[in-house]
């Protein structure tokens, strides 16, 4: 039975380059930055050490690249879904958005979707059952409970800018 091995080497400065040797005797690498980037690489099958192709991705695109690799393939900001069909999710209230220190309830995302926010995380702090005077701020994460399509809906509703 075949066991990929991944080997580690700092890279004084950068990051981290990871190296696999595929099943098939193909070589990839990774570049963690520390900003939080990733490069990357496959080579050649003919020659392990020579480049064929090499990708930078950023941080955002790497954590969607690392999601869709996991077994269980769902959305990073998938926090759980069960048989009656109801799911949470985090959804940001990004600096430049329309509802950045305005109130939750003028969103209507209850009376317009269905979905409803149980919780806040604001910095280090978590801010349970917020009411409708709760005042939003750029950075906060709403956690959000309902129908896909309702939690779909909450998420277009305070992606607003």
């Amino acid at each position: 039975m075949f066991t990929p091995r991944l080997r580690a080497t700092p890279l004084p400065g950068i990051g981290v380059q990871y190296d696999l040797m595929t099943r098939e005797q193909r070589h990839l690498s990774v570049v963690a930055h520390r900003d939080g980037a990733r490069t990357v690489s496959v080579y050649r099958a003919d020659d392990p050490d020579s480049c064929a192709q090499s990708l930078r991705l950023t941080s955002g695109e790497a954590a969607s690249l690392i999601d869709a690799l996991k077994p269980s393939h769902h959305s990073p900001s998938l926090l759980y879904t069960t048989d009656l069909g109801l799911i949470a999710e985090r959804i940001e209230i990004a600096a430049t958005s329309h509802w950045n220190g305005r109130v939750l309830g003028e969103t209507r995302m209850r009376t317009e979707t269905g979905a409803s926010v149980v919780a806040v995380l604001r910095r280090a702090e978590a801010i349970p059952s917020p009411t409708p005077d709760f005042r939003l701020a750029g950075g906060d994460t709403l956690i959000v409970v309902g129908t896909r399509e309702g939690v779909d809906g909450a998420a277009a509703i305070l992606g607003r800018e």
